[in-house]
C-alpha cells in the first residue's frame, strides 16, 4: 500500500481499503477481489461530464525521436536528437520538445504501447476504435460511441473532426455499424488560414434568417408528404438526423461563436502556434467549451520514411510542441482540464534503426501515446521498451487497453453493447483493461 496525496489508501491496482474490507461480504455471494476489480473497471468513471480531444498524428510518429529517447543506444538507433529533462524528475524527452517538457506535470506518457500493426488504414481503424480490423464489420470510432451514448449538447454536434482527412479505407474515424447519424461533422482545411470557413454553419449569400425559416417549412412539408408513401428505413432516419443537426448548426448562436476562431485573444493564438495543428487544437477547445463532446484534430506528414530528422526538427515536433502545450495550458487556465481528456495517438512507432534515406520505416511492436486530463493521473511515464526501442519490456499495454482507459475516463461502461444491423451484439470493449498506472 502507499499513501496518495489526498490521504486515501490505495494499492498499485487502484483498490481502496474500503474495497478490501468489502471483499469479506462479497465472498458470501461467491465474489472475490478479482470480481470487484473487474466490476470497478467495467463501471467507468461516474459522476462527471467528461469530453475528449484526440490529436491524431497521421502516419506514425517516431517514438525514439520524441517521447521514448534512447541516448545510450548506438548512433544508428538513437538518431540525431539529444534529450532534455522535463518538469517531472526522472522523465526525459527529445530536445525538440522544450515546451512539452515544461508541461510534463500535466500529461503522462505511455511508453510500453504495442500497436500490433504496421499498416496505414488498418492502423487508423484499430487505434480509433480499440478493435482490430475485421472485414465483416466496421466498428464505430470512439467519437461515434460517445455520440451514441451521450447525444447532442447545446445544439452542437457531439462528434467533430478537424484538419486533414483521416484514412477511412478500413473504417477509421467513422460510425461503422452504428449508422451514418453518428458519423462526425467533418471540417477539412487549415484553421490557421485567414480564409478558413466552416461549411453548413453560415447561411448562403442572400438568404436571411426569415427566408431560411420559410425554406425549412417547405422542406418539412415535402418530407411529411413523402413519408406517407415510403416505409421508414435506417437511411431515412439518418437523413432526418442530418437535417436536424444542420438546422441546429445554422441557427444556433453558440455554433457561430464557437467556430469563429478570430474572437480569440491573439496572445492565446500565438501560444498554440499559428499553424494548422495549433489553431486546430484551439478550435477544438472552443468546440468542447460550446458543447461538442468529442473532437479529433488530425495532423498529417508523420510517415517519415525519408529525412526523418529534418521533418521532425523543422516542422512536425515544433508544431506538436506548441499546439499540445498550448492546449494543456489553456484547458488548465480555464478549469477545463479535469473535464477534458486529451489523448495523442498515432498509427504505430517507427523502426529503431535509421534507414539509408535518413528515415525510419513502419514499426508494429512499439509506439507511444500521451494522455492528460479527465481524471488521468498526470506526470507519469508508464512502462518502457528495451534498449533499442524494439518492444515493451515492462508494463506492456495494447490498443484495447487504451480504449478501455478512455471509456473509463468518459464514464462509459466497458460492457456497453450495441447491435449491428444483422442483429449481432458487440461490446464496445471486451479485451482491454484500464491502464492501472493512470486511473
Amino acid at each position: 500500500m502507499f499513501q496518495l496525496k489526498n490521504g486515501s489508501n490505495r494499492d498499485c491496482d487502484g483498490v481502496t481499503r474500503r474495497d478490501v474490507l468489502r471483499v469479506g461480504s462479497l465472498s458470501a455471494l461467491g465474489l472475490g477481489l478479482p470480481d470487484l476489480l473487474r466490476a470497478r473497471a467495467m463501471a467507468g468513471s461516474p459522476g462527471k461530464e467528461v469530453s475528449c480531444i484526440l490529436l491524431w498524428l497521421q502516419g506514425g510518429i517516431s517514438h525514439i525521436d520524441s517521447f521514448d529517447p534512447k541516448p545510450e543506444a548506438p548512433a544508428e538507433i538513437r538518431g540525431e536528437f539529444g534529450v532534455i529533462d522535463t518538469k517531472v524528475a526522472g522523465i526525459q524527452v527529445c530536445d525538440p520538445l522544450p515546451r512539452l517538457a515544461q508541461h510534463q506535470d500535466k500529461f503522462s506518457i505511455l511508453r510500453s504501447l504495442n500497436p500490433r500493426n504496421g499498416s496505414h488504414g488498418v492502423a487508423d481503424a484499430y487505434m480509433m476504435t480499440g478493435h482490430p480490423f475485421n472485414q465483416s464489420v466496421t466498428f464505430p470510432s470512439f467519437g461515434s460511441v460517445v455520440a451514441k451514448e451521450k447525444g447532442d449538447r447545446n445544439s452542437m454536434p457531439p462528434y467533430v473532426q478537424l484538419g486533414v482527412a483521416i484514412d477511412q479505407r478500413f473504417g477509421g474515424g467513422v460510425a461503422g455499424f452504428l449508422g451514418d447519424q453518428f458519423n462526425p461533422f467533418v471540417l477539412p482545411g487549415d484553421a490557421s488560414s485567414p480564409s478558413f470557413t466552416v461549411r453548413d454553419v453560415s447561411l448562403p449569400g442572400g438568404v436571411d434568417q426569415e427566408r431560411f425559416q420559410r425554406r425549412m417549412k417547405v422542406l418539412e412539408t415535402v418530407d411529411t408528404w413523402q413519408a406517407q408513401f415510403e416505409s421508414s428505413t435506417s437511411a431515412l432516419e439518418a437523413a432526418d438526423t442530418f437535417y436536424e443537426k444542420a438546422y441546429n448548426l445554422v441557427t444556433a448562436p453558440q455554433a457561430k461563436k464557437a467556430f469563429d476562431i478570430g474572437r480569440e485573444d491573439p496572445r492565446i493564438r500565438d501560444r498554440y502556434g499559428r499553424h494548422s495543428l495549433g489553431q486546430g487544437c484551439l478550435l477544438a477547445r472552443r468546440l468542447i467549451e460550446s458543447g461538442v463532446r468529442f473532437v479529433t484534430v488530425t495532423d498529417g506528414g508523420w510517415d517519415t520514411h525519408q529525412n526523418n530528422f529534418t521533418a521532425l526538427k523543422d516542422r512536425l515536433l515544433p508544431r506538436l510542441d506548441s499546439a499540445l502545450s498550448g492546449l494543456l495550458q489553456d484547458l488548465s487556465d480555464r478549469g477545463m482540464l479535469e473535464s477534458t481528456i486529451v489523448l495523442t495517438l498515432s498509427d504505430f512507432g517507427r523502426t529503431p534503426k535509421v534507414n539509408p534515406s535518413a528515415g525510419r520505416d513502419h514499426w508494429s511492436t512499439a509506439g507511444i501515446a500521451l494522455l492528460a486530463g479527465g481524471g488521468i493521473r498526470p506526470g507519469v511515464a508508464v512502462g518502457c521498451t528495451d534498449a533499442l526501442g524494439e518492444q515493451p519490456t515492462e508494463a506492456p499495454y495494447y490498443t484495447e487497453d487504451l480504449a478501455a482507459t478512455l471509456y473509463h475516463g468518459l464514464g462509459i461502461p466497458l460492457d456497453t453493447t450495441h447491435t449491428t444491423p444483422d442483429g449481432r451484439p458487440i461490446q464496445i470493449n471486451y479485451e482491454g483493461r484500464p491502464i492501472r498506472e493512470l486511473v
